[in-house]
């Protein structure tokens, strides 16, 4: 039997039964598809896991300043320093003390017994960008400018939880709250701190108002990198903020990611291939058991076969032909379903697809490859049938 003959048969017998071509089919279709679907999500969804594992860890440095009274290791203004470095997207300063940890702080100055209007809160000193650098928003009002630090301004902002302890939830009147014997006017009230999240049930107040609460040299540094630019800058911030002290510096970065984060990619990638393979391998089970049916059907058309003298390879050749042309049918359809589908997925999330060639072109081999596995139990079954029990 010839190639071209194989072929012939085996299209013949696929058409001769559309329908349950078509239903067969379509068990590989839905196999690859999904296959499809669950690879290209999952490198996609783990593309996003790495930008925001990336963006959330692998840039922040927090370089503490020990405190020396008699010469302090970092002058406010070596902030602008830092700022030029190359990497640098947002750098802010902060100064905190034992004796600013616990003041008591009052949102008015009226004795109300009904409620409590007295609170135990941290109030530090920090530079004009801390919402930046803390990753954080105002959820109302401002927070206080240049302007006000030069001037010394009695203005503060506080955490959006000392807010709700102090009972302030409107900014309009220009309320204010009273640290000791003075009142500080609160013009913003900042919130959804990615970091430092202690700042949510602090006071933050100009660094040039706070010596008298003890804050007048810096503690903390909060500097944010671009991506790979972490540690890099790690390196480089104790110097440009104190060239004389940069080993009294201690700096918090980052550990390299990169370790951890193909590990979840890895992780999530094998969990959504097992679920493909398992798809893929009921659309084979449905290829093998119509198969098997098909032989059942087409005892006499093998038996006929074998009596004009087709030899047993041939009967098994054109049994395998047919499955396999199923499979690659089902490979072709499901990976192009499987790639819309996964464009459609990453569209609906505003993720950015990713996209594997060579499983756009393994995905029908692929489908080929289980058809010819399916078949090869009934084309074997098929071959061996003697032409006088399948006449009979």
């Amino acid at each position: 039997m010839k190639p071209r003959d194989l072929w012939n048969e085996a299209l013949a017998g696929i058409l001769a039964r559309p329908m349950r071509a078509a239903l067969t089919t379509l068990g590989t279709v839905l196999g690859i598809t999904t296959l499809v679907i669950t690879l290209g999500v999952a490198a996609t969804a783990g593309n996003q896991i790495v930008g925001r594992f990336d963006e959330l860890v692998a840039t922040a440095i927090t370089v503490e300043v020990p405190r020396d009274p008699q010469n302090p290791l970092v002058d406010w203004a070596a902030l602008e320093r830092v700022g030029r470095l190359r990497g640098v997207t947002s750098v802010a300063a902060v100064s905190e003390g034992e004796d600013s940890s616990n003041l008591r702080v009052r949102s008015n100055n009226l004795v109300d017994p009904t409620r409590v209007t007295t609170q135990t809160l941290s109030v530090l000193g920090a530079t004009t960008d801390l919402p930046e650098a803390a990753r954080g928003r105002m959820v109302q009002g401002r927070f206080y400018d240049i302007g006000h630090v030069r001037r010394k301004d009695r203005v503060a902002v506080i955490g959006e939880q000392a807010a709700r302890m102090l009972g302030i939830t409107r900014l309009e009147r220009s309320p204010a709250v009273f640290i000791g014997k003075h009142a500080y006017t609160v013009v913003g009230i900042l919130g959804e701190l990615r970091r430092e999240q202690n700042l949510s049930t602090a006071i933050m107040v100009p660094h040039t108002v706070g010596r008298q609460f003890g804050l007048k040299d810096v503690s903390r540094v909060l500097v944010n990198t671009g991506l790979g630019a972490a540690e890099q800058i790690a390196r480089q911030a104790p110097t440009a903020l104190s060239p004389e002290h940069a080993d009294l510096l201690q700096v918090a970065a980052p550990p390299s990611p990169t370790r951890a984060r193909d590990q979840a990619q890895n992780d999530a990638n094998a969990l959504f291939l097992v679920l493909g393979l398992v798809s893929l391998v009921v659309g084979a089970v449905g290829i093998a058991n119509v198969t098997l049916v098909t032989v059942m059907e087409r005892i006499a058309e093998i038996g006929l076969r074998r009596a004009l003298g087709a030899a047993r390879r041939h009967i098994a050749a054109q049994f395998l032909m047919e499955s396999t042309l199923i499979g690659l049918t089902g490979g072709i359809i499901g990976a192009s379903v499987g790639i819309v589908a996964t464009v459609a997925i990453s569209a609906a999330r505003e993720w950015t697809p990713l996209l594997d060639l060579r499983l756009a072109v393994a995905a029908p081999i692929a489908g080929a490859i289980v058809g010819l596995l399916a078949g090869l139990y009934p084309a074997l079954r098929a071959a061996r049938m003697e032409p006088v029990d399948a006449l009979r």
